[in-house]
This record gives C-alpha cells, sequence and structure tokens, in this order.
C-alpha cells in the first residue's frame, strides 16, 4: 500500500511538471509570436488555463500530503495533551467536512460542466474540472487517513501541526 501511495504522488508531480512546462511553451511561444509576428496560437491560450486549473488542484493535493497549506495553529500551538488532540481531530474532520461539501457540489454541477465546451479546443468543462473530483477525493482521504491515525495512537497530534514552534 505505500509503494502504491508513493507511486500516486510521484505521478501527481510528473504531471504537475508536465503542465508547468507546457504552460511555460505555449505562453512563452505566444509572446514571442505577437511580438515579432502580431499574431498567436489561440489553442495555446486555452489550453495553457486548462492547465494551471489541472496544476492549482493537484498542488493541493500534494501541499496536503506534505503539510504545506496556510494553516492558522496560534491557538492549536498554545494548547497541550488532549484540548490539542481534539482541536488537531477537530481541525482534520472539519477538512473533511470540506471536501465532502466540494464534492456534493461537484456532482450537483456535473450536468452543466458537461455541457460547457472550451470554445477553441471542444474540450468538456468537465474533462477541465475533473481535477476537482481528484482534488477532494484525494485530500478528503488523506483528512480520513489522519483521523484514523490520530484516534489509533499512531500519530501524535503534534505531528500534524506543520510548525517549527511546536515543543
Amino acid at each position: 500500500m505505500k509503494k502504491l501511495t508513493v507511486w500516486y504522488f510521484k505521478t501527481l508531480e510528473l504531471v504537475m511538471v508536465i503542465c508547468l512546462a507546457a504552460m511555460c511553451l505555449m505562453v512563452f511561444g505566444n509572446v514571442i509570436l505577437r511580438h515579432f509576428f502580431n499574431s498567436g496560437i489561440n489553442i495555446a491560450e486555452e489550453l495553457s488555463r486548462f492547465m494551471f486549473i489541472w496544476l492549482t488542484f493537484l498542488g493541493a493535493i500534494v501541499a496536503m500530503r506534505e503539510s504545506g497549506h496556510l494553516g492558522v495553529d496560534i491557538l492549536v500551538r498554545r494548547l497541550s495533551g488532549k484540548p490539542r488532540f481534539i482541536a488537531v481531530l477537530l481541525g482534520q474532520a472539519l477538512v473533511l467536512a470540506c471536501c465532502g461539501v466540494l464534492l456534493w457540489g461537484l456532482l450537483k454541477q456535473h450536468a452543466l460542466n458537461v455541457a460547457n465546451t472550451g470554445l477553441v479546443t471542444g474540450i468538456s468543462m468537465s474533462v477541465v474540472y475533473s481535477a476537482a473530483y481528484l482534488c477532494a477525493a484525494s485530500i478528503g482521504m488523506l483528512a480520513l487517513f489522519n483521523i484514523l491515525r490520530l484516534a489509533t495512537g499512531r500519530v501524535s497530534a503534534a505531528e500534524l501541526i506543520p510548525s517549527a514552534y511546536i515543543d
């Protein structure tokens, strides 16, 4: 299972690198074409916008795994023992609930996204926003895993608080 998880996140990181490199090439190419030839490639603008959406959602997944999201830990940092445990557990439960709300909203909007397409590429917006499904499910699974690890004592609350100031 651990190898599968490592493979999954390495794949996400590879897709992010590919998206970023393709975006840079397309945008830079369009800048050069517009500056020197007074023309551009329309599909490049739309594809780079779609890749940015994917990059954002995939980056959120990787950041969740690495505890890289911005957090306000001023209260949790001052707590200790059982209150800290409850606060961290509540925080993870809220993350899980937010992922559930995001997934529910995506399912409600699915029919609308299928009907809409990109103007230039003709790509269905459901393909573009499928990254959000992946994001909600992945972050939700990570939060659920953190809750289970906290509940079973395999990880302490302090380990789930990404701060250099934790004792």
